[in-house]
């Protein structure tokens, strides 16, 4: 074994720069932030109730996390199976779903509406869905007013269900990452040749560096990603110059002034 440190310290560093400078980059969802859009879509909805159920794969289940409106607070922490009801069908299938009169379909499962404390009478549901699978569902209740759900309902609700995906997943990636680090970091340690000082043997390190190299293609299967290489610019930055820091910070606010500018044009 020789005295050089090895690959995999340097490694855990840029592994441990690129994953601050993402967070920065797009901030962590929480409950806070999943609470927010189920807020968003029952107030643009006029809905009686909206709701949000994530997948635990360890038990196979859909657990409402999140709920907004008058009567959505019940559901909270209700767990169905990955099947079960309205919300398992379009979990299992991936396919949106509008009733207008629940109490007619068979998919519809009463008791676990009765254990909330609302039934209800129509609703939308739509999966949590991006290119690496189904994440969960968002539920929407009893649209106020004499129409029910439309086609047009169906799509505003799938773009509300896109951002909490995007929000998840970026969580997910973040919370991964830091566990990876803490195995690697036990690993390594575990690694360490008996009545040794601690750390792996040179083996050991090129292997566990294979395993970093392997989990980071993983989280970023698409190498042209612009927020992943945004973000490994800025963790190189970490080692700049301090006068070459100034340069870029005016050269981005620049272009955050012209990215707000592109927005109002839009918007207007």
């Amino acid at each position: 074994m020789t005295d050089e440190p090895g690959p995999l310290i340097p490694t855990l560093h840029a592994v441990a720069l690129r994953v601050e400078a993402a967070r920065r980059l797009a901030p962590p969802a929480g409950t806070a932030v999943l609470r927010s859009i189920v807020d968003a879509t029952a107030a643009l909805f006029g809905a009686e109730a909206a709701s949000l159920a994530l997948h635990d794969p360890a038990t196979d289940q859909l657990v409402f996390a999140v709920a907004a409106g008058e009567h959505g607070q019940g559901v909270v922490g209700l767990a169905i199976g990955s099947s079960q009801g309205v919300a398992g069908y379009v979990f299992s299938t991936g396919q949106p779903l509008a009733l207008s009169d629940v109490a007619s379909d068979a998919r519809f499962g009463r008791d676990t509406a009765e254990q909330t404390g609302y039934v209800p009478r129509s609703l939308i549901a739509v999966p949590l869905v991006d290119d690496e699978g189904i994440l969960g569902v968002l539920e929407v209740l009893d649209k106020r007013g004499d129409g029910g759900f439309d086609l047009r309902d169906v799509e505003l609700a799938t773009v509300f269900a896109r951002q909490a995906t995007v929000a998840i997943r970026s969580s997910r990636i973040e919370r991964d990452t830091a566990s990876l680090l803490r195995a690697v970091l036990v690993a390594a340690d575990e690694a360490a040749p008996s009545g040794s000082d601690g750390g792996a043997d040179d083996g050991a390190i090129d292997a566990l560096d294979s395993i970093i190299a392997a989990e980071i293609r993983t989280l970023d299967a698409d190498g042209d990603d612009p927020l992943w290489a945004l973000a490994d610019q800025i963790a190189l930055l970490r080692a700049a110059d301090p006068g070459q820091l100034e340069l870029v910070r005016d050269l981005l606010a620049v272009l955050v002034r012209r990215a707000d500018r592109g927005r109002s044009a839009r918007t207007r």
